[in-house]
């Protein structure tokens, strides 16, 4: 069996798309207005057509449980923290430094989901080994194999 990729029932598919498609980048692989998918293996659909599907009523879906989370990477962090102050969404944390070293900021999007954009691994990588870290060194930092270390550097 493969996994293929996550649907996130929203109230406002439009909204939402703003949101994923705008500020995160996601690219659209099939659009039948009610329901979007991306190429990144993301899924939208609007809440009055996920309840018919799934034969429930609208209070049984619970938005913001804090139970999971998307993960996105990007390169340039400071810049995406930047653009996100432009969208009316509530941040779980600032833009903050985990302790392996990458840099990332958790939100909710706008139905309550969490959403986490953490810098690129390879660039945090680039990031130590450009202060003069060694290939060791920034492996112990970030908390990585030598072979991790390599890989990230490669992506």
């Amino acid at each position: 069996m493969k996994f293929s990729g996550i649907l996130l029932a929203v109230k406002d598919i439009n909204r939402a798309r703003k949101l994923y498609e705008g500020l995160l980048g996601c690219v659209v692989a099939m659009d039948l207005g009610i329901y979007v998918a991306y190429t990144n293996g993301v899924a939208l659909q609007e809440e009055k057509t996920w309840l018919s599907f799934i034969h429930r009523d609208e209070e049984d879906i619970v938005y913001g449980a804090n139970a999971s989370e998307l993960y996105f990477e990007e390169h340039e962090i400071e810049s995406f923290f930047i653009r996100l102050r432009v969208f009316d969404i509530e941040l779980i944390h600032d833009l903050h430094e985990h302790s392996w070293g990458q840099r990332a900021v958790r939100f909710y999007d706008i139905d309550g989901h969490i959403i986490e954009v953490g810098e690129h691994m390879g660039g945090v990588a680039r990031r130590f080994l450009n202060t003069g870290m060694t290939r060791e060194e920034t492996a112990k930092r970030m908390q990585v194999s030598l072979g991790m270390l390599d890989g990230f550097l490669i992506d």
